[in-house]
């Protein structure tokens, strides 16, 4: 039983971002404007599209947002892209999900190019049949957009057997339009209150319980 087509958001969901994301935007700010920010106040760029944390965070005009993006990209690109770690449990448990039969893909705002770069690092690619994320243009930075992507690309007809699973209120919000269930998970960096208020259908403390869910429900 369970879901047959399981789609998970990348940051903060199967891997920790949080060092590599925060000193891209970091070394935005300070090239842009000079500003200079403690790490940890950064950690809400997890998730959201970047070009909408720049204009609510920090009040840049959507011009200043597009340049800001092209210099986070240039310490991301190369280096803060690996400053990243696997949460501990989801290979296991994406090993588990195959042996099950599950299709499996990742939804992301992140670049697809990026994505694709970092399920590879840490080996996860044989798991999962697409890769999808955002252009590097700008465009599909909504996440129904990727997740509509990705339900065209698996031919899914029967949206009853999907599910996103993802940390922010983005995953959450997109599958609701995408007219899809979701699993918030509470150990990445959305709260419990704000994928409460989102909608998420189940919420879940860790991997562990991720894994019940999938598995056993």
């Amino acid at each position: 039983m369970g879901y047959k087509h399981i789609l998970f958001d990348l940051d903060g969901t199967l891997t920790d971002p949080v060092i590599g994301i925060t000193k891209s935007v970091a070394y935005a700010l300070k090239k842009m404007k000079n500003i200079d920010v403690a790490l940890e106040e950064l950690t809400k760029f997890i998730g959201p599209p970047l070009m909408d944390s720049f204009i609510d965070f920090y009040g840049f005009t959507e011009i200043e947002a597009k340049e800001a993006i092209e210099c986070y990209r240039e310490y991301f690109r190369d280096q803060g892209i690996f400053e990243n770690e696997i949460y501990d449990g989801i290979k296991k448990l994406l090993e588990e999900l195959t042996i099950a039969g599950k299709i499996m893909a990742v939804a992301t705002s992140k670049p697809t190019v990026f994505a694709e770069r970092i399920v590879d690092y840490f080996g996860l690619t044989p798991y999962f049949e697409v890769v999808y994320g955002s252009h590097l243009d700008g465009g599909r930075t909504k996440k129904s957009e990727v997740i509509d992507a990705v339900i065209e690309a698996l031919e899914i007809k029967d949206l009853k057997d999907v599910v996103m699973i993802g940390d922010r209120k983005h995953d959450i919000i997109g599958a609701k339009q995408m007219g899809i269930d979701s699993i918030g998970v509470e150990y990445g960096y959305g709260s419990y209150e704000e994928l409460r208020e989102a909608g998420a259908d189940f919420i879940v403390k860790d991997v562990c319980e991720l894994k019940s869910i999938l598995l056993e429900r």
